[in-house]
């Protein structure tokens, strides 16, 4: 059944009805950059959504989701019609509805084509139900990136990609998938017009998306959305930025949950720790004082699902506590959080039929059930058949709730782990969820109890500590699952390609509106990594928001950053590294949180008019605004090639920040040290030594690399890290901003009630050209020094360093809220014989 022709046009509340010969379409323009076209073929728009944070409707879930929904009012927008369509004309962009055949085309104000239905398939319901969305494409100049969690390379165009999480251990870092979330979102850019726009698909049953590989010969090469769904519920996202894309579709899904600063510090764990016979806290312990021996970084201890496991059989039952691995779970999370580790416990929501509290969840009516719903579902499990809560049923949620802060969060800890939540061992997909009350069956809430299991352990890490930040950690997740939780990419393979390929992985995740991700370093199954591997895996690692080692090695090991002594001193210089970016990777945190920006993304994020960025054949990546970073990802590599991107100037961090001029490939000499990192020529960059442990040790002192540029900007935020109070204004946000050239001021503007820790600041100030004729800090002239080792000693004063070409600036912080730094590189006369 195809929409082939318009029929007539109905004004509603908030948009249009458009009724054709097949179906009818909704049409809601919420804002001049997004559009929602829904088509129903019977009819009928039932508002249920767990996905959407704003909407111009009432919603079934709008109690449920209160306190994070807000409602606008969808714009009012009239429209022009002739004999052949309707014309409907936003801010930004103009939409046609072409009556016959009937199909969509949006342009923008410039005119310029962004996007194109098939024209005689457009919207396809086929004798099975599926539906069908094909549009226009163009193989030589489309580029498709996001979809969420993906493997291979980061340009989907011809690929075919399936929405179905699946428990994915061990899978191929280049052609695998479906992997384990579910996010049918994309952005499209093409290379022509150098534009940029994005297609959400509020849909949660299992889809495919075909970017090109279908191939007819009568049509229009063109890509298709293919839903197992009722309907089709399609939202247009404007760019033409990529980051505007991205800001509209967290806009509609929510934006990244600012997570405490803790958890970007190091995260261990293994399987192993926690399946010894007996006194695996004990282990654990040791553990940690083996990083503090080696002095490697450490913050966080990851339990895997051991602890929980029965003392007679060894299976695994969350919420339960294995007395004679861990005699004492109350002392175990105190003593952890005494010596500064925060304690992230695994838990799964599988139920084996010996469950201890097996009791509670069947009063509670907790589980998904069968296709007759007379009994609870019973499906694959770890151990053997499980249950599984229903994480849609309020009443699951409750008991699940109750158990994990009586178990769990009671004894001390406000993180969570949620593990093997795919809910893949469920195989008939008519198994019935409550879905609020109102029925619902598995294939369409499948991905959605994923975020329903983050949604309530926030709900009870609330509960237990109502002023802190809730740290969270989910495998599976639906679109949203950014607004709860830090997501990972699963049980991957210990590989170089792995290395290489899981890079893709996170930067895709990062365009799909999770910022907060990462992948297991070293490879979580297989062997053990060799020492090269773990190195280069490591040195990958720091730049990732989620920073953790997690193993459940073949070969009967476990991977620890220490595991090869001849490697040791590289490790532990990448550490540091990680830590001390810290001030940067956490104010890029809140940005996340504000805007929904990636922090690790791709060239073309940062650079959309480079063509050559849009298919990076060099692995490298974007660390923020401010640092490219060309990772060595091959064995044995002696030399680095990778893309300096157009319409920048680049200074190697490594090498006395030697310049070089961007729209070129360049290749650099690496050995196992190295950590290729170039700073972008505007850039504001900023760290600290202070931080090496995040609970114990205080950032007084802020280093700041600038670029050369005379316009550039930064924003350094800062707060308490651990509570809600920056939702009140108790932080400190710091915009950092520089203008002029021969007269450079830097100035610092605050905002917020956090009173800040930093007291004294040292700034780096590229320029090749000559040293500075002055310095002055808030109006005052400070000293200058010819001798390097006199300025280091020096609390206030500036030197020009020859080997790289900076003027550095030692100062105390002045104490007010705006103050200017300014470098003066004018010309001078030394020696008092002026030019005419």
């Amino acid at each position: 059944m195809l929409i082939t022709k318009f029929e007539n046009i109905k004004k509603i509340n908030n948009g249009y009805i458009v009724s054709t010969d097949s179906a009818d379409i909704m049409l809601i323009f919420l804002t001049d950059d997004i559009v929602r076209i829904r088509v129903s073929f019977n009819k009928e728009f039932k508002e249920s959504s767990y996905a959407l944070v704003t909407t111009a409707w009432k919603d079934e879930l709008d109690q449920l989701f209160q306190n994070e929904r807000q409602h606008i009012k969808a714009l009012d927008i009239p429209y022009a019609e002739d004999q052949f369509q309707l014309e409907f004309k936003t801010k930004n962009i103009k939409l046609v509805l072409n009556k016959n055949p009937l199909y969509f085309t949006i342009y923008d104000t410039q005119g310029t084509l962004l996007y194109n239905d098939i024209h005689e398939r457009a919207f396809e319901k086929d004798f099975l139900g599926r539906l069908f969305h094909y549009n226009e494409i163009d193989l030589d100049n489309d580029h498709f990136y996001g979809f969420g969690e993906r493997t291979g390379k980061l340009d989907k165009l011809y690929d075919r990609m399936r929405n179905a999480a699946k428990d994915a251990i061990g899978h191929n870092p280049e052609k695998g998938g479906p992997l384990y979330k579910h996010i049918p979102f994309y952005i499209k850019l093409n290379d022509r017009s150098k534009k940029a726009c994005g297609m959400f698909y509020n849909d949660s049953y299992e889809s495919t998306f075909d970017m090109g590989k279908e191939r007819s010969g009568y049509w229009h090469p063109y890509s298709y959305y293919e839903t197992t769904n009722k309907d089709i519920d399609w939202f247009f996202l404007n760019g033409p930025s990529i980051k505007n894309v991205i800001n509209n579709y967290t806009f509609l899904t929510g934006k990244q949950a600012m997570p405490p600063k803790q958890s970007l510090g190091f995260s261990a764990t293994a399987m192993y720790y926690t399946e010894l016979e007996n006194d695996d806290d004990k282990e654990i312990y040791d553990v940690i004082n083996t990083y503090a021996k080696e002095k490697i970084n450490i913050d966080n201890f990851w339990i895997g699902s051991g602890y929980s496991s029965g003392e007679e059989d060894d299976l695994r039952y969350t919420f339960n506590w294995n007395r004679i691995k861990f005699p004492d779970p109350t002392a175990f999370f105190k003593k952890m959080n005494e010596m500064g580790i925060n304690v992230v416990p695994n838990i799964k929501p599988g139920i084996l039929k010996n469950h201890p509290y097996m009791k509670e969840f069947k009063k509670n009516d907790a589980f998904v059930k069968t296709p007759d719903k007379q009994r609870d579902y019973i499906g694959r499990w770890w151990g053997g058949a499980g249950k599984f809560i229903d994480f849609t049923n309020p009443s699951g949620r409750k008991i699940w709730g109750e158990l994990l802060k009586k178990t769990i969060l009671e004894r001390g800890t406000s993180s969570i782990w949620n593990d093997n939540c795919e809910y893949d061992g469920i195989e008939d997909r008519t198994a019935c969820c409550s879905n609020e009350g109102k029925g619902g069956i598995i294939a369409e809430l499948k991905p959605i109890q994923a975020n329903m299991m983050a949604y309530t352990a926030k709900k009870a890490i609330n509960e237990v500590y109502p002023n802190r930040r809730p740290y969270i950690i989910n495998r599976a997740g639906y679109s949203g699952i950014q607004r709860y939780a830090q997501t990972w990419a699963g049980d991957n393979l210990t590989s170089w390609k792995t290395l290489k390929y899981d890079i893709q992985t996170i930067l895709g995740m990062g365009l799909s509106g999770v910022a907060n991700n990462g992948a297991d370093i070293g490879g979580f199954t297989g062997g053990a990594p060799e020492g090269e591997l773990l190195l280069r895996w490591i040195q990958n690692g720091i730049f990732q928001p989620r920073f953790a080692i997690n193993s459940a090695n073949t070969d009967n090991t476990v991977t620890q950053p220490f595991m090869y002594e001849e490697y040791n001193d590289y490790i532990r210089q990448a550490y540091h590294l990680r830590y001390l970016m810290l001030p940067y990777l956490y104010s890029l945190m809140y940005q996340a949180h504000i805007t929904g920006q990636p922090i690790m993304r791709p060239l073309f994020y940062d650079f959309q008019d480079d063509v050559k960025c849009y298919d990076d054949p060099y692995d490298t990546f974007m660390f923020g605004p401010a640092i490219l970073v060309a990772n060595v990802v091959d064995k044995g590599a002696k030399t680095r090639k990778l893309y300096l991107p157009q319409g920048a100037k680049w200074y190697d961090m490594n090498n006395n920040l030697q310049e070089y001029q961007g729209g070129q490939v360049i290749e650099i000499p690496v050995d196992l040290s190295s950590i290729p990192m170039f700073l972008r020529d505007n850039a504001i960059f900023t760290t600290s030594k202070d931080v090496m442990h995040i609970t114990t040790d205080t950032m007084k002192h802020l280093d700041i690399l600038i670029g050369d540029q005379d316009d550039a900007q930064f924003t350094f935020y800062d707060d308490d890290g651990l509570s809600n109070d920056f939702e009140k204004g108790i932080y400190r946000l710091t915009t950092i901003s520089v203008s002029g050239n021969e007269q450079k001021i830097i100035n610092f503007k605050s905002k917020g009630s956090f009173e800040s820790t930093i007291k004294s600041l040292t700034l780096r100030v590229i320029n090749k050209q000559k040293g500075a004729f002055w310095v002055s800090v808030d109006g005052k002239k400070i000293k200058r020094y010819l001798v390097k080792s006199q300025w280091e000693k020096a609390e206030e004063g500036w030197y020009y360093n020859l080997s790289d070409r900076t003027i550095l600036i030692n100062t105390a912080v002045p104490k007010k809220d705006n103050f200017d730094i300014i470098v003066s590189t004018e010309e001078f006369d030394l020696i008092g014989m002026n030019k005419d």
